[in-house]
């Protein structure tokens, strides 16, 4: 910071101190004028004239007054004008005491708004010059006289300036600041949706791989005794489910490691090309599952092609938890114009689903994925038993749909 600005500071900081050391100024300014005879001899003569008693005290009464400029800015002017009036009409010689005047009315067209500077203004002009002019002691056309429309029009001009200024100056920061805050509420919301999205795939990978994992422990340990060929073979589901399940995981936390750390994953994330797959492990731990499909051939982008896997995932998973050991469930994924559907029902008797109150997460997390990609998510009980999970999500973006549509 400059000498400059810390004096600037510093004086904003005592602003009576400092309308205290503008009056001692301007009244030393009109005590030096009042010895000024501008129509002398030689032009602009010192010392040829004294001013009298009473404009003194009139000086020192203006002057005064603009100590209180900033707390009544209004008023001071008031008092300004009149001691203005009283010394143009008496003084003889007359003495610059409009000058206060001519501060008070700056004063009070920076703190208010333009069309009150002008009322304001033109007042105080008339009413200083038209005294000035009628009942002065000089010529009415005397430069004294034609002086004051100048210095009252000055006053008012610069104060209006300088309000505007301040205005412009005030504009500007509150739109920085503004813009501040919105860049740090997206920056917050940002952040917010990355971990929601996190969050989900966490909750779809691990209670997908874990439900698997817990069946196919509770086969082995069932038949461990009588048949362990059988339960050799469900403790190898349980390896892959686990070696499936750390695969995910590994790569949905890569997502939180620097994009220069050599350690992020890039396999590619799972989409509707491992529907069999992931069929065949439900299959593996007991659970029927059929799989229908009409959308060979479609390209779907990324986020909907991961959001219909996960769709699927969570819709199997819950039909593993809920509905029973001897459940049946269909999937099937198919293209209908614009859109893709899927559709996973079963037909077991399970009724403790994720969306009763209290429950998890898993068809929150499905309605989030599908509302996001400006889909639909359709869930809730079927007629006659078993429930029925339906989602439309889009395959192409709105903005292309748009433009093909055009004519």
């Amino acid at each position: 910071m400059t000498p400059f600005d810390r004096t600037r500071c510093r004086l904003r900081a005592h602003p009576f101190a400092l309308d205290a050391a503008l009056a001692a100024g301007v009244l030393a300014c009109m005590v030096a004028g009042s010895f000024v005879e501008p129509h002398g001899p030689e032009g602009i003569d010192w010392g040829l004239r004294t001013p009298d008693p009473l404009s003194l005290i009139l000086m020192v009464l203006g002057a005064a007054a603009l100590v209180f400029r900033r707390r009544a800015p209004r008023t001071v002017l008031a008092l300004a004008g009149g001691v203005s009036v009283a010394e143009s009409v008496t003084g003889d010689p007359r003495a610059p005491v409009a000058m206060c005047a001519v501060v008070a009315l700056y004063t009070v067209a920076s703190t208010t708004d333009r069309p009150t500077t002008w009322r304001i203004g033109l007042l105080t002009m008339t009413v200083l010059t038209g005294c000035a002019m009628v009942a002065g002691p000089l010529p009415w056309y005397a430069q004294e006289n034609l002086a004051i429309v100048a210095w009252t029009g000055i006053g008012a001009t610069a104060g209006d300036a300088v309000r505007s200024r301040r205005a412009f100056v005030q504009a500007i920061r509150e739109r920085a600041e503004r813009a501040e805050r919105t860049r740090e509420e997206e920056a917050r919301r940002r952040v917010a949706e990355e971990r929601l999205r996190i969050a989900r795939d966490l909750h779809d990978v691990v209670a997908h791989h874990i439900a698997l994992v817990n069946v196919q422990a509770g086969v082995a340990a069932h038949v461990m005794d009588k048949r362990p060929d059988q339960a050799k073979e469900a403790l190898a589901h349980v390896r892959e489910a686990s070696r499936s399940a750390l695969g995910e995981l590994r790569a949905t936390v890569g997502l939180l490691r620097q994009s220069g750390d050599p350690e992020a994953p890039t396999e590619p994330a799972p989409g509707l090309d491992r529907l069999d797959d992931l069929a065949g492990t439900f299959r593996n731990a007991g659970l029927r599952v059929e799989v229908a499909r009409t959308d060979q051939g479609t390209g779907l982008p990324a986020a909907v092609d991961l959001a219909a896997y996960r769709v699927i995932q969570e819709a199997l998973t819950n039909v593993q938890k809920h509905a029973g050991t001897d459940a049946h469930a269909e999937v099937s994924v198919v293209r209908v114009g614009p859109h893709i559907e899927i559709t996973v029902l079963d037909d077991g008797s399970g009724e403790d689903l994720d969306d009763t109150p209290g429950g998890g997460h898993g068809l929150l997390g499905m309605r989030e994925r599908v509302t996001a990609l400006r889909g639909t998510l359709t869930t809730g009980p079927r007629y006659g038993g078993g429930f029925r999970v339906h989602a439309i999500l889009p395959v192409e973006p709105r903005t292309s749909a748009a433009q093909d549509s055009r004519p």
